[in-house]
């Protein structure tokens, strides 16, 4: 009777040793990435504040701003906010001589969606003369445009033009690799349409770490564009 019970009372503890085991790979399995993901936006956030500027009187003065890219509009088809007020932004940077020139970055994968051409014709609607406008049409990810600034265009120096959320992780790229960067904050949009772009960005944050270390310079080697004089 009692080797039963001693056999029984064994079973109970090995099943209890297994299931707090699976409950500590379960934890590691959900907490580790979310405490991942908190520790590397914090570090983005944290180091960059003091070069993101809501003031364009307080925002030093740079030869070229990079303006980042979106579309012009939304799913629906109505107009992209995130878009127009960036693109407001960029203008009111040049028209009070904060930027001499803009590079316009973004998607042109296919011909028929080309956000550098769409960005070039708001800001000649806004006042922007076409000669201080550069294209990059390869500025797919905000990596690849920060970089090439950096590797095509020559710019060590930049003024970034985005929303504040993406100017963080832009800012912090281009800091990382050695360029003296600096961010105008366009205005941000209404709290409904937030939501998805915030959690997306929580994502994009901790993917700039796997960019840093993996992500090779020399695919930009053979190209050069020459900004202004």
């Amino acid at each position: 009777m009692h080797y039963f019970y001693h056999m029984k009372s064994k079973k109970k503890r090995k099943k209890k040793s297994i299931f707090r085991k699976l409950l500590i790979l379960f934890e590691i399995m959900v907490l580790f990435p979310l405490v991942l993901l908190f520790i590397t936006n914090q570090i983005i956030t944290n180091s960059t504040k003091n070069h993101l500027y809501d003031s364009i009187e307080l925002l030093p003065e740079n030869r070229v701003g990079l303006v980042l890219g979106t579309s012009p509009r939304i799913r629906d088809g109505r107009p992209n906010p995130y878009f127009n007020n960036r693109m407001e932004a960029a203008a009111k940077l040049y028209h009070q001589d904060k930027v001499k020139y803009l590079i316009v970055s973004g998607d042109n994968r296919t011909r028929y969606y080309n956000e550098p051409e769409y960005m070039r014709q708001a800001l000649m609607e806004l006042g922007v003369p076409a000669s201080v406008i550069f294209q990059d049409h390869a500025g797919i990810r905000t990596y690849e445009s920060v970089m090439r600034a950096r590797e095509v265009f020559g710019q060590t120096d930049i003024t970034i033009i985005s929303q504040r959320f993406h100017n963080q992780r832009a800012v912090y790229i281009a800091r990382q690799k050695g360029m003296d960067a600096v961010a105008f904050n366009a205005a941000d949009v209404h709290q409904d349409m937030n939501d998805r772009t915030r959690i997306r960005e929580w994502f994009a944050k901790s993917r700039v770490f796997y960019d840093l270390f993996f992500m090779r310079e020399s695919v930009y080697a053979n190209e050069s564009v020459s900004i202004g004089e």
